[in-house]
């Protein structure tokens, strides 16, 4: 992203609140559960399903204090897919109000963000402040942010690495994205609670 990228001030406000949904959502994913095929070798990870391909890799990432499975990473095309499933309502969608929040929050930061259409809908591209080395040296991370509204629930995936910005990276990327499925479940949660997480169930599956 060059100097001459727009930041988060010139980009129009998006407040509508209906379900914004790829229209090949069904076809193509991300899916829920309801229309996943039951004859795949999918990791079951609770809340989330990843479907193995060769050179990907998985990682739970946990909660320090709670000790509670938040995300799940997946390393895959020399670049890395944070994802999070949330409750939704009904009849909304969240990934508007969402996109929203997470320009504020890099704004807060000092980073720049502008929103583009992508193959999944409306994202983010953003170039996020990071400190690294031993001498605290500050620098710049590029990030993708994407999301898409299903049938009560919300996927979010954060997109590091290669797929940010290569083409080729970024197709696998975001084919690995739609091969997700989503378990909702019947509990009632309030919407924007995580959908819980948990191990896989053979050691060893991820």
């Amino acid at each position: 992203m060059t100097d001459e990228t727009p930041d988060d001030d010139t980009l129009a406000d998006d407040t509508a609140t209906e379900t914004r949904v790829p229209l090949d959502r069904a076809a193509d994913g991300p899916f829920d559960e309801t229309e996943a095929n039951p004859v795949r070798p999918y990791i079951d990870l609770g809340g989330i399903k990843i479907l193995p391909r060769e050179g990907l890799n998985l990682r739970l990432e946990v909660e320090e204090q709670t000790k509670r499975i938040v995300a799940v990473g997946l390393d895959y095309a020399e670049s890395t897919l944070q994802v999070q499933a949330f409750a939704a309502p009904r009849s909304t969608g969240l990934w508007d109000e969402t996109r929203e929040q997470i320009r504020a929050q890099i704004r807060q930061q000092g980073g720049r963000v502008e929103e583009r259409e992508g193959p999944l809908g409306p994202e983010l591209l953003a170039e996020v402040p990071v400190i690294a080395g031993a001498d605290a040296a500050s620098g710049k991370r590029l990030a993708r942010f994407i999301g898409v509204d299903g049938p009560r629930w919300f996927l979010r995936g954060v997109i590091g690495g290669a797929a940010a910005a290569d083409p080729d990276a970024a197709a696998k990327v975001e084919d690995l994205f739609r091969s997700i499925v989503v378990v909702r479940g019947g509990t009632p949660m309030p919407p924007r609670d995580l959908i819980p997480l948990k191990m896989p169930a053979t050691p060893g599956a991820a």
